[in-house]
C-alpha cells in the first residue's frame, strides 16, 4: 500500500487476541502526535473493529495503515492471508455506527482490506 502527499504509519502486529486493543493504542498516539484529540472513542472503536476482522481471517499477522489529509483519518487494516472469497460486507454498516463517514472493504492477492474514513 502506498500513500502520498500525506502523513502517513503502519504498524505490523501477530493477528492475535491482543492484537486490535494494541493497534487502537498505535493510532490513537500517532493521531494525538498529529494534534488530534476530538475523536478518541471513534477512532478506537474503528480500529479495534478493523483489526478484528482483519484477525478473524485467519492469517498470521495483520497490518494497520494510517493517513490524515483535510482534518480526516483514513484507516485500513490488512489480513495478509492470500486466497480469500469476495470480500464480506456484513461489516460496513457496523462501521457506519461507530463513526466513519465512508468505509469499504476487498479483496486482493495480499488478503483482505477493510477501511475507515474518520473526520477529525
Amino acid at each position: 500500500m502506498q500513500v502520498r502527499n500525506r502523513r502517513s504509519a503502519n504498524w505490523t502486529l501477530e493477528a492475535a487476541a491482543w492484537s486490535p486493543r494494541k493497534a487502537s493504542a498505535n493510532v490513537l498516539d500517532r493521531l494525538h502526535e498529529w494534534g488530534y484529540r476530538e475523536v478518541d472513542q471513534a477512532a478506537v472503536g474503528l480500529t479495534e473493529l478493523l483489526v478484528r476482522t482483519a484477525v478473524a481471517d485467519g492469517g498470521r499477522r495483520v497490518s494497520v495503515h494510517l493517513a490524515d489529509q483535510n482534518r480526516q483519518a483514513l484507516i485500513v487494516a490488512l489480513s495478509h492471508r492470500p486466497g480469500l472469497a469476495v470480500a464480506d460486507t456484513a461489516v460496513l454498516p457496523k462501521l457506519t455506527g461507530l463513526g466513519a463517514v465512508s468505509c469499504g472493504t476487498d479483496t486482493a492477492e495480499d488478503g483482505r482490506r477493510v477501511w475507515a474514513v474518520l473526520d477529525l
